[in-house]
């Protein structure tokens, strides 16, 4: 099929006189319209053949090669495995074979996540020739589902802390400003989404890397329920800090996305036993009478002012979904024990052995996070245990009465891309290099799940993101009022000059 074949054109040149697209055909005059597809528009039109899975890469691949430079987001291209894949799933599709969800579409894999033949670094001079002989479960999933990957998106080293830099790849840069950071550690997956280069991009979380990108980006995170998307994997099984997951460009692309990863896995004792195709459902609903609880300070953690203006505006965007909004928050006292214990206890089970073999292959922060956890005791431990039940506790209690608890979900906007991580936010001075992210690692603590959705821009023009916390497991709620929150805002439509 080729450029001029007519449904493709036909289609094409209706997305581009749409209302919809005006504000990204606008900043990307030389972009192609496909780069700029919804997920979920790019796989109809390629199930219905009006667009290639061929037609699809191709165009992707150009984008790289025009922005990635100028952002260096995707940090290890399979150009050549990408477009035969896309050829061989054209060819399958002209045999009437079963067609996955995602079938065509080009997709970014953060480079924390293994890929069987493609390079996989996790961002560390230790791996930077390292290449798998399988696929982590996320990646064998979007496969699948039909997904072509075309790359490995940046990640900071071993996805310590929401800057991404490593001194592998370098620094990923912020689209809406190159000279500020893209937030971490799924930067890179959030860059390449926000500049067309991938419209499905995989990630996790911890500390916020699902949500903190997505903020500094203008797209959409979502770190799920821990066990919503399991990894088989993971050195503590029972863990609840870290998530697999995904961000989009809506909501929307963000639950199709998560249909096709999300589901059960009897190797992950935390994984939840419900089909992901529950993500695939529309996400309209309601909100009349819909009781939220709206942050105050978080027991007196500083944020920008240039942060609490734009999201604090918004008080009226929820009321106008006819929800209630009472400001009001639980107690966050209990993570500031649990989530640092726990952090660093899991840094010294993964890393140590490594750190002690090579200690100068490690970054100053993270080699001062692996030893203090190797520092530990069983006591402290226990501390920290206990500590992380009792904010579960609090935490679930108070959303009995709330379906949703909103707060910003960073303390500051986009900083210097040099500035490995922020050391004062509004006069408060920080020491460790996950202070200044306590916005979303208060709310990794409690396992629930939270989305990070486009919610304005600073006077600077540096996008600021609004999250969105859900009851315990009700991961398709929380999408649900992120989708509503984005049709009546429409700042997720904004899209980067760079691109």
């Amino acid at each position: 099929m080729s450029d001029t074949h007519p449904s493709r054109r036909d289609v094409l040149a209706g997305l581009a006189a749409a209302p919809l697209f005006e504000t990204a055909l606008e900043a990307q005059a030389t972009a192609d319209p496909v780069c700029f597809l919804s997920a979920i528009e790019m796989a109809r039109l390629i199930r219905a053949k009006k667009l290639s899975a061929r037609e699809a890469m191709a165009a992707h691949l150009k984008q790289i090669e025009r922005v990635n430079p100028k952002v260096n987001a995707i940090v290890t291209l399979v150009a050549d495995m990408a477009s035969q894949a896309a050829a061989k799933a054209d060819e399958l599709q002209a045999h009437k074979a079963v067609l996955g969800p995602l079938h065509g579409l080009p997709t970014g894999i953060k480079d924390l996540q293994e890929t069987r033949g493609i390079r996989t670094t996790y961002g560390s001079p230790l791996l930077k020739d390292y290449v798998p002989a399988k696929d982590d479960l996320i990646v064998e999933r979007l496969a699948n589902a039909g997904a072509i990957v075309l790359g490995k998106t940046n990640t900071p080293e071993f996805g310590a802390g929401s800057q991404t830099f490593n001194t592998v790849f370098g620094a990923t840069l912020n689209p809406y400003d190159p000279t500020k950071t893209c937030g971490g550690s799924s930067g890179g997956a959030a860059v390449a989404l926000a500049c067309g280069l991938v419209p499905v991009a995989s990630g996790s979380d911890a500390g916020g890397s699902l949500r903190n990108p997505a903020a500094f980006s203008n797209v959409v995170g979502f770190r799920p329920s821990v066990g919503r998307v399991p990894d088989p994997k993971g050195a503590f099984g029972w863990s609840t800090l870290s998530t697999n997951g995904c961000l989009g460009r809506s909501a929307a692309d963000l639950a199709y996305v998560l249909s096709t990863i999300a589901g059960p896995d009897s190797r992950a004792p935390l994984s939840i036993n419900e089909p992901g195709a529950n993500f695939a459902r529309p996400l309209d609903r309601s909100f009349k009478g819909v009781r939220i609880a709206w942050f105050n300070n978080l027991g007196g953690i500083p944020f920008d002012i240039r942060v609490r203006s734009v999201i604090d505006a918004h008080r009226k965007t929820f009321e106008a979904l006819g929800c209630i909004v009472e400001q009001t928050e639980p107690d966050f006292a209990p993570a500031e024990i649990s989530f640092r214990i726990l952090r660093a206890w899991n840094s010294a089970n993964v890393y140590g052995a490594r750190l002690r073999e090579h200690p100068e292959a490690f970054k100053d922060t993270l080699t001062g996070e692996i030893e203090a956890g190797l520092r530990l005791t069983g006591a402290d431990v226990a501390r920290a245990e206990t500590a992380h039940t009792q904010l579960w506790r609090t935490f679930q209690a108070f959303l009995e009465k709330y379906e949703y608890f909103v707060l910003p979900t960073t303390q500051l906007p986009p900083f210097d891309v040099n500035t490995p991580y922020p050391k004062e936010i509004a006069g408060v001075t920080f020491n460790n290099y996950i202070d200044w992210m306590k916005s979303c690692w208060y709310i990794s603590a409690t396992g629930n799940p939270a989305a990070s959705v486009p919610a304005g821009f600073t006077p600077e023009g540096l996008p600021i993101g609004i999250q969105l916390v859900g009851r315990y497991q009700q991961d398709f709620s929380v999408l649900q009022l992120a989708h509503a929150f984005e049709q009546a805002t429409g700042f997720s439509k904004k899209r980067p000059t760079i691109a």
